[in-house]
């Protein structure tokens, strides 16, 4: 089984695990998380050998795009609507900016790469309706930006407005999600792509698809 849904995944996450094990089915969900980029099967796969200590990172393309237009001098209105006529926003934005969606991702990294059982109820949420052009040009006085990140690790269940600075590479703009993975070898990695759109999330299915299919061949 594929999915790219969030929402049962973020709300149970450990029941369809167990169901899927009960049943002997492979279950896979790479998509659910960052889109086209491969931050899932990247943990269990190429860094299984690895300690994770801790992910974090943008999400959500829609809120860094908000976030990126108003480091130009953009209000948060403005890049809303913006955002919208672009079709990076719903015309109800709420599950993007105030960071439900990415909370929801969260969740799931929390579970399937740090093995918890946790909902989405259990990660604090702040996101970015409340964020002001004279907070975004504050931070840009100390060569900074605002970004919504989102971060997991033993202790940390969290999303919400982080300064970053200018160059990190959290700080990248646009509708781009980005991740970056501490691991006790290979220190931080670091993924980005494209988190949202048809092709995308296709790519994700079939990396999903193909993996099952090669399991499968190797127990033939």
């Amino acid at each position: 089984m594929i999915t790219v849904n969030k929402g049962p995944l973020a709300l149970k996450f450990c029941d369809l695990i167990g169901l899927a094990r009960k049943n002997g089915c492979k279950f896979r969900f790479e998509g659910t998380v960052g889109g086209a980029m491969p931050i899932i099967n990247l943990c269990h796969e190429n860094l299984v050998g690895e300690h994770i200590r801790s992910i974090r990172g943008i999400f959500n393309g829609t809120c860094n795009y908000i976030l990126s237009k108003m480091d130009k001098g953009q209000p948060y209105e403005q890049a809303l609507k913006e955002a919208q006529q672009l079709g990076y926003a719903e015309t109800d934005p709420t599950n993007d900016v105030e960071g439900y969606d990415t909370a929801a991702k969260v969740t799931i990294l929390a579970n399937s790469v740090f093995h918890k059982n946790v909902t989405v109820n259990d990660v604090k949420i702040t996101g970015i309706s409340k964020i002001t052009a004279e907070a975004v040009a504050q931070a840009a006085s100390h060569n900074m930006v605002i970004r919504l990140i989102g971060e997991v690790s033993e202790t940390k269940l969290e999303v919400s407005p982080r300064l970053i600075p200018v160059g990190h590479p959290l700080s990248i703009s646009g509708t781009l999600n980005i991740a970056q993975i501490e691991a006790d070898l290979a220190g931080p990695v670091t993924i980005t792509g494209r988190g949202a759109g048809k092709i995308e999330t296709a790519s994700a299915i079939l990396s999903d698809l193909i993996a099952i299919l090669d399991e499968r061949r190797g127990h033939a």
